[in-house]
């Protein structure tokens, strides 16, 4: 049986948007003597961790032209949270050979990635084709465009009536968690409710789930529903289980759709036994969703912060046990999640400004401690160049501040609050990446900081280096129970932690730890943005316009914020 640990985001991922390439060539080189090109365009592609490339298909060949509009298209999944490396290459073709960079000419090369075509300007992206040195080899131009496949989102509300009590000392904190069947019988994971506390009668709040993901196209597959009392160390006690599918929720609030919850280990025990008691659908609707890619296609812009840790628990940068070493032969943890996360992100941020800041340093001249100060030491403007800017003033920091404390996380979160408060009209969504080593001392106050940026543009991920314990972090990652504050609860979850620890490849391969460590924390971040657009009635603008002469923000204006 499928249980809660089953969840790996590494092999379960919901299948993702698919996203169709329309290519086209322009000025290439003319290699034929009595005519033109015959040009074609082999796509390649990279696997998680992996350089090596493998071919994903072809373009048509189209014969006697330097300028193709190519009618066969690539059609790829989109996930936000991966690195989608990709290499164009193309060819002018003399035979027909499966291996063809034997056997026809090369005309040029082109490398990028998914991200940097979805994030460039209504989703088109012209660059310049090399790889023949001392010639100009052309241009290469690509759209990209979201198949409108699988946009149908299910918003649904559910009850139970009679749940068996768990606790000693009160009843049941039930929560559901739902799984899609799979081909081959197994079941993954696609949503857990929130918890109710102290209830055999529990009535969850509505929730909204991609029907791709409940069902993956197919109404008739099996959803099987588990029921569980919630326990703070984690191990939660099974009460039952039932099977539906997505036809059957469809029908919506009837008696088809109240369900009695099984436990079948207590029915083989009990002669007596009939159920565990029963949920019942109390609402279900069905509408087509904007996606993730229509609010990138409209100009919505990912502005990205970080925030380092400069705590004197880290340990002295210039021994080989900091974790702020700096070592001439690897990076450390610090700047393996800022690259990892960063490289991701940058590619949906057109002026690739993003400011970056340290807390829990004592500041030249004065030994002054700060909880938010610039890494560039600019406090007028925190914006660094590009991700390799952040890192280069990440480790200038290193040599300039003395590491102090506490770990304070409240200033921060609280100073990206004040730029998201200025744009709440859905161009853009800030996203904080928050690297610590250790423990929350201002766990209250980051509390609040948390519900009232739960309430804007915002999302943070916090990812916590080295060998400590981060148990009093998941209060603040909202999976299961919603961040609150002197009585106000998060109207989001926006708060994604994990530790670094569980990321790193047993072999050393730093860029397959880096792929895995972005991939998880990044996976919310499309749905969260969505949250927040959903709340607000905000719709995505029509795609930008694709001409050559789209005007941009100045350089860093789009993230300057002091």
């Amino acid at each position: 049986m499928a249980t809660i640990g089953d969840f790996d985001p590494l092999n379960s991922t919901v299948p993702a948007t698919k996203i169709e390439l329309t290519v086209s060539c322009r000025n290439l080189l003319d290699m034929d003597t009595f005519s033109k090109s015959d040009p074609v365009v082999v796509l390649y592609v990279q696997g998680i961790g992996t350089k090596e490339w493998r071919e994903f298909g072809r373009t048509e060949v189209i014969d006697n032209t330097l300028n193709p509009d190519f009618v066969r298209k690539f059609v790829l999944d989109f996930f936000f949270e991966e690195k989608q490396n990709l290499r164009f290459d193309v060819y002018n073709v003399d035979t027909r050979s499966s291996n063809i960079s034997k056997h026809q000419d090369f005309l040029g090369q082109m490398f990028c990635t998914l991200g940097e075509i979805i994030g460039s300007t209504g989703s088109r992206l012209e660059r310049t084709l090399s790889g023949i040195p001392g010639k100009k080899c052309g241009n290469i131009i690509f759209t990209a465009e979201e198949l409108s496949n699988c946009r149908d989102i299910a918003t649904m509300q559910l009850c139970a009536n009679k749940l068996d009590k768990k606790d000693f000392f009160g009843k049941s904190d039930p929560f559901l968690v739902f799984y899609r069947s799979n081909e081959d019988g197994t079941f993954t994971i696609c949503h857990k409710t929130e918890v109710i506390k102290n209830t055999l009668n529990p009535v969850w709040q509505p929730f909204t789930i991609p029907v791709r993901a409940l069902c993956n196209g197919d109404y008739d597959r099996t959803v099987k529903v588990d029921v569980y009392d919630w326990d703070r160390n984690g191990s939660h006690d099974f009460i039952g289980e039932f099977t539906t599918s997505y036809r059957e929720f469809s029908r919506g609030q009837s008696q088809f759709n109240v369900y009695e919850v099984l436990n079948h280990k207590k029915k083989g025990k009990k002669k007596k036994y009939v159920n565990s008691g029963t949920v019942t659908l109390l609402s279900f609707k069905v509408e087509s969703e904007y996606t993730f890619v229509d609010f990138i296609r409209g100009g919505t812009q990912l502005n990205f912060t970080v925030a380092i840790d400069f705590t004197a628990s880290n340990g002295n940068p210039s021994q080989p046990t900091s974790l702020h070493y700096m070592s001439p032969y690897q990076m450390n943890a610090y700047a393996m999640a800022l690259k990892a996360v960063g490289e991701i992100i940058q590619d949906y941020d057109s002026d690739k400004m993003f400011p970056a800041y340290g807390f829990g340093a004592k500041l030249p001249p004065d030994g002054k401690i700060s909880h938010v100060f610039p890494l560039n030491s600019n406090s007028e403007n925190p914006n660094c160049v590009g991700i390799e800017g952040v890192l280069e003033a990440y480790f200038q920091s290193l040599r300039t501040v003395q590491l102090y404390g506490p770990t304070n996380f409240a200033p921060v979160i609280n100073q990206v609050a004040r730029c998201a408060e200025d744009v709440t009209d859905g161009s853009q969504y800030f996203v904080l990446l928050m690297i610590t080593d250790g423990v929350i001392s201002d766990m209250v106050q980051t509390k609040e900081a948390v519900v009232n940026a739960a309430a804007l543009p915002m999302s943070i991920i916090i990812v916590g280096v080295g060998p400590a314990e981060f148990d009093a972090m998941e209060e603040l990652d909202g999976d299961e129970v919603r961040v609150s504050s002197k009585g106000r609860i998060a109207e989001r979850d926006i708060v994604q932690f994990v530790p670094f620890r569980d990321y790193i490849d047993r072999q050393g391969n730093q860029v397959l730890s880096m792929a895995r460590l972005a991939k998880d924390v990044l996976a919310e971040i499309p749905e969260q943005l969505l949250g927040f657009m959903k709340t607000r009635d905000i719709e995505p603008q029509p795609a930008l316009p694709t001409s050559s002469t789209t005007t941009t923000a100045p350089l860093g204006l789009n993230n300057l914020c002091i």
